[in-house]
């Protein structure tokens, strides 16, 4: 399943953040999205999965414009996790993922079948929220709550997961514990993944294609090795940074400082 933008221009009404943009999301990998704040990185991702239409060009899934799509059928092959979802109280954590196996009924409110119960039990499973199934959502932590909604999203088995920034307000032990299980649903199971990050690191150690983003403009594309470097980082960030590898993953890491003026000594941020 290819998806891929095409001369795409987006924004807010007159309001035009993004312009003449083309990019292909590679199948079957982990895509980052990266850049500055207010660089057009959420405008872009919620383009590419047709919360809101483009203000021109078009958004191409195997060929075939998304907007052309019925909705139901689209949510069959795509899912998507927003920035900072909610929930109604007292629902809880099983509940909220069977919402996800909506798109597979006839009706809202038809009967559960024997395959969602299955799905839901193995997004439960997937995401390490079974324990938690008949919690409800606001006795959770952060990031429980978080996983919780990415087992709603994986319960809806699709091929493609839009994540807007899913770390977001978590302590390093959630992040890391969000950005591994999107790493597992990609290489156990082949899901192309595309999610807004703000730490440029995690985004180099968990994706394996990054979109580095400036003004409203994709600047750099391609792998961590080839992207992650000191000239991306001071074009898209606008910050000095040495260039260690990861001893774990071999992946590129930064550790960014001020920028010197010429003749005076880095200092480290």
């Amino acid at each position: 399943m290819e998806l891929k933008a095409r001369h795409l221009k987006a924004g807010y009404d007159k309001n035009v953040i993004i312009e003449d943009m083309n990019l292909t999301v590679p199948a079957h990998k982990v895509t980052a999205l990266i850049g500055a704040n207010g660089c057009g990185k959420s405008t872009l991702l919620k383009t590419l999965c047709r919360i809101q239409p483009p203000l021109g060009g078009e958004v191409l899934l195997d060929g075939r414009s998304i907007f052309a799509e019925d909705s139901r059928q689209l949510a069959k092959k795509l899912a998507i996790l927003p920035q900072n979802p909610q929930a109604p109280a007292g629902l809880t954590v099983r509940e909220l993922v069977n919402y996800g196996r909506a798109p597979h009924h006839a009706r809202f409110f038809a009967r559960t079948t024997n395959e969602d119960r299955r799905m839901v039990d193995w997004a439960l499973q997937e995401t390490d929220m079974a324990a938690f199934a008949d919690r409800p959502l606001e006795a959770l932590s952060g990031g429980q709550r978080q996983r919780a909604w990415i087992a709603m999203a994986i319960a809806q088995d699709t091929e493609l997961l839009f994540l807007d920034e899913p770390t977001s307000f978590l302590d390093v032990a959630h992040q890391l514990d969000v950005l591994t299980l999107v790493r597992h649903l990609n290489s156990a199971y082949g899901k192309t993944i595309v999610m807004v990050i703000h730490e440029v690191n995690e985004a180099a150690r968990f994706a394996d294609h990054l979109l580095a983003m400036k003004q409203g403009q994709l600047l750099y594309e391609g792998a961590p090795d080839e992207v992650f470097t000191e000239a991306m980082l001071a074009d898209v960030f606008g910050i000095g940074a040495e260039l260690l590898r990861d001893p774990r993953t071999g992946r590129p890491h930064c550790i960014p400082y001020r920028r010197a003026e010429a003749g005076e000594e880095k200092s480290y941020a």
